[in-house]
This record gives structure tokens, sequence and C-alpha cells, in this order.
């Protein structure tokens, strides 16, 4: 059987495969990697800002809140039920006055998430690919169409773990019996998996319209349209975006696990030190979720280019 590879794309038999040439796309977006410091560059250049608001409004509400500090520190997994109260109470003093700057500040990050996003995505994608269509607009308005979408899973997450917390440890308190606190994490892990794998399948959409847009040249609507018409093409997109999903949460277990790492050192190490390491840490783990969403996207755009002359060879 012949193969061909155009584009970084695996061609055979006339049909694009999906993860089989991802591993090239992985290795082609490791070779240039201006790509990945264009997608570094506007997300950092966007959170970074956004840190230190949070922290100066996080400082002014502690300094401005009488929140019993030291009880928060004294807490311990050794008695979970006595943290959990410590943190309820802390939790109620600080409601009130984080809703307060929340209903102002939330919207203002998320229209700047929109603009900055739509706009650092141009640029990476036109770096990749110089041919394609500028659609500042349409990438806004699909930005927020996704932000929706993606606080929808948030809200439907939150409620299962209400749910989960009610069966596991609300009801046995209520007839005087002792909190399943193993099943309440557990079922907590499996459903937040699962949710997170679900949203994998089939946020893909949501992905690949902003990429059919700059594609096509489409507005908002005809660009999700489209997204729903991709033929052989779609079970390509969802096995990446799939794979992605995996890819994820690998990099956060990852995380974890390096976190840990320094723990039972504790007694020989500062605190100064366990802070510079997680920093470490987190910005590892940003490097590689950006490094891998470029790759996602350069991912997407070549399956399209070769299905799109994969359908031209046949038409002629």
């Amino acid at each position: 059987m012949e193969h061909l590879r155009e584009d970084g794309v695996v061609v055979a038999a006339g049909r694009v495969r999906g993860t089989q040439s991802f591993v090239h796309t992985l290795s082609e977006c490791w070779e240039r990697p201006s790509l990945t410091a264009l997608e570094v560059l506007w997300r950092w250049l966007y959170g970074i800002p956004v840190l230190l608001l949070l922290r100066h409004e996080a400082m002014r509400i502690l300094a401005e809140t009488p929140v019993d500090l030291d009880a928060l520190r004294r807490m311990t997994i050794v008695d979970p039920m006595g943290a959990a109260g410590t943190l309820a109470q802390a939790i109620s003093v600080l409601l009130p006055p984080v809703w307060l700057v929340a209903v102002w500040l939330v919207p203002l990050l998320l229209v700047g998430w929109v603009v900055i996003s739509s706009l650092g995505r141009t640029i990476v994608l036109r770096r990749v690919d110089n041919r394609l269509h500028v659609r500042m607009g349409t990438l806004m308005v699909l930005q927020a169409v996704r932000m929706v979408a993606l606080a929808g899973s948030f809200a439907v997450w939150f409620f299962c773990v209400q749910w989960v917390g009610r069966a596991t440890v609300l009801g046995p308190l209520s007839v005087g019996g002792e909190p399943n606190l193993v099943g309440y994490f557990a079922l907590v892990i499996v459903a937040t998996l699962g949710l997170f794998t679900l949203w994998a399948v089939v946020s893909w959409v949501l992905s690949v319209a902003p990429l059919l847009a700059m594609l096509r040249d489409l507005g908002v609507g005809e660009s999700l349209a489209a997204a729903f018409r991709l033929g052989p093409l779609k079970s390509k997109l969802v096995e990446i975006n799939l794979v992605m999903g995996i890819v994820k949460i690998a990099l956060i277990v990852l995380a974890m696990v390096f976190s840990a790492v320094p723990l039972p050192f504790e007694a020989v190490t500062t605190p100064e030190f366990l802070v510079r390491w997680w920093v470490f840490v987190t910005v590892l783990y940003l490097l590689g979720s950006d490094f891998f969403h470029v790759a996602r996207l350069v991912a997407y755009l070549q399956l399209w280019r070769a299905y799109e002359r994969d359908e031209n060879l046949s038409a002629g």
C-alpha cells in the first residue's frame, strides 16, 4: 500500500489517518519553537496582569475581612470534619466581599480573554499558514460561545459534586452515621474524569469552528454549521481531541506528582524553597499545555488540508 506524506499528514489509500499523523505533528511543532513561543507570549501577556490584579484584590479582601488565619493554618487531614467546619466558617465570611468583586471583575476578565485569545489565536494560526483569512470578529463570538459552554460544563460538575456530598457525607450525618469520605473522593474523581473526557469528545466542534472560519472565510453561523458537516474528517478530529484530553490529564497528574516530590523532605526544606519549586512546576505545566494546544491546532489544520486535497483528487 502506497504511503504519501504531504504537509506532515499521512495519506494512505486516499484516507487521512488521525493519530498516526499526530506524532509527526508533535515533532514538527517541536522543530518550530516559534509557534509555542507565540502561544506562550499572548497567554502570559494576559495571564500575568490578571494574576497581579487577583492577588491585589485577594490581599485587600483578606486585610478588610476578619478571617481566622491561625485556624486555617492549624487544619489537618487527621481531622477532616474539623477542617471542613473551619473552611466553611472562613468561606461564609469571605463570600460576601468576594462576590462584590466578582460581579465586576469576572465579566471584565472574560471580555479581556475573548479579545486577547482571538487575537493570539489568529497570530499563531497565521504563523502556521499565512493563507488563512483574518476573522477577528467571528473568532471573538465563537470564543464567547466556547466560554459559555465551558461554564455550563463546570456548572454540571459542581452539581455532581454537590449530589455526591449529599449522598456520602450529609446523608449519613443526618441519620447519626459516619461520613463516607472514601466514597466521596472516589465518586468525585470518577465524575471529574468522566466529565473531562466527555468535554474532550464533544468540544471539538467549538475548537474547529474558528479554524474553519479562517480557512473558508466564514461567519459565526456558517462556521458552526460547517463544523458539523465534515464527513469522514469528523471522526479524525474527535480522535485527536480525545487524545489531547488524555494528554491534558497526564500533564495534570505529572504536575501533581512533581509538586509532591519535596514533601517527604519537608523537615529539611524551607517554605521559600517549596514556593519556588511549586512555581517552577506550574510554569513547566503551562509550557507543556501551551505546546499541546498549538499541536492540536496544527493537527486540525493539516488534517483539513489533506482532506481537502483528497476531495479535490477524487473529484478530478
